[in-house]
């Protein structure tokens, strides 16, 4: 390669990284870096929160974005290193910017026409909050919004968030992240 396409290939990923900056994904109820309210809390298994999932909001979409898949993921749950799947969306139509508080019920009321939950490792789809074992340390919740190159992915009926994840993956052009963190000692 020539010294002129050394500096149109860095100029291209420079360019591309400052755009993949300023997609951002942000919540009124959860604070980056911040303890997760009670609210989104799960109520089971020994925690007794609302079980109520946080708004979402999110600006900067890439140009060519078609629709955006949500996934939220707990890396430090003791699964013997899976973590644990809390939320995953995938669907959402390329014009939402935004999910309302309480959009994770299980029948997918809440959530845009075509948008479609997959089954947690809680054992069905919606939201499925914080809750660590007791003693643990504070646990790390990612948010990680992904804006797709494709309208709409062909999930099959019964897919594991995980294989929803690679999906969405695979057709991710740019990711923004939200991070909270919920530990308890009772």
């Amino acid at each position: 390669m020539n010294l002129f396409g050394l500096c149109l290939t860095a100029s291209l990923a420079l360019a591309g990284n400052a755009f993949a900056e300023s997609f951002t994904l942000t919540s009124d109820d959860i604070k980056s870096g911040a303890t997760i309210a009670d609210e989104q809390v799960f109520n089971g298994f020994g925690c007794a929160g609302k079980n109520i999932s946080p708004a979402l909001k999110w600006s900067g979409a890439p140009k060519g974005t078609k629709s955006f898949a949500l996934l939220v993921h707990d890396p430090d749950a003791p699964t013997g290193g899976a973590g644990w799947w809390h939320w995953v969306v995938a669907n959402i139509p390329g014009n939402t910017t935004e999910l309302p508080k309480g959009a994770g019920k299980p029948d997918g009321a809440g959530l845009p026409p075509g948008a479609q939950q997959i089954s947690t490792d809680f054992g069905g789809p919606g939201w499925g909050g914080p809750c660590p074992p007791v003693g643990d340390k504070a646990h790390h919740y990612n948010f990680s919004l992904h804006a797709l190159k494709v309208e709409k992915l062909e999930i099959p009926t019964g897919a594991t968030a995980s294989l929803a994840g690679f999906m969405i993956n695979a057709n991710s052009i740019a990711s923004a992240k939200l991070t909270g963190k919920y530990g308890r000692s009772k």
